[in-house]
């Protein structure tokens, strides 16, 4: 799977109808965002059983805000709704490719059961 083009009208949507879905806040004339692309844009062909979605800060600027980015690249981590990572900054590859295997391996619904902390560790 490529990585999709997210909107406002269908972030919500997005989110909780897929198990895990990474969400890259960029904008064009981001140079650490343009570095990241490919990165982001290999994880999601490596992943397919993972919603890659990006969403242009400059075109959807209410999203943007919504979600309070206030630097990009932002990358956003959700699995099955809840919010696991969120963090400015480009990740190299190995980086990435480590969050993906956290979330996978998250248990929601022992972190909603109120079990210690299992959020993915900040990169």
């Amino acid at each position: 799977m490529t990585t999709m083009e997210l909107t406002a009208d269908k972030f919500n949507e997005t989110i909780e109808g897929n198990d895990i879905v990474l969400v890259d806040f960029w904008a064009s004339w981001c140079g650490p965002c343009r570095q990241f692309g490919p990165t982001f844009e290999a994880s999601s062909e490596k992943h397919p059983d993972v919603v890659h979605a990006k969403v242009d800060t400059e075109a959807q600027q209410e999203l943007a805000a919504a979600a309070q980015i206030r630097s990009i690249p932002t990358l956003m981590a959700f699995k099955n709704g809840m919010l696991l990572f969120n963090q400015p900054g480009a990740l190299p590859p190995a980086a990435l490719e480590d969050l993906v295997q956290q979330v996978k391996a998250f248990d929601v619904e022992a972190a909603q059961a109120g079990q210690p902390d299992q959020a993915p560790d900040r990169a």
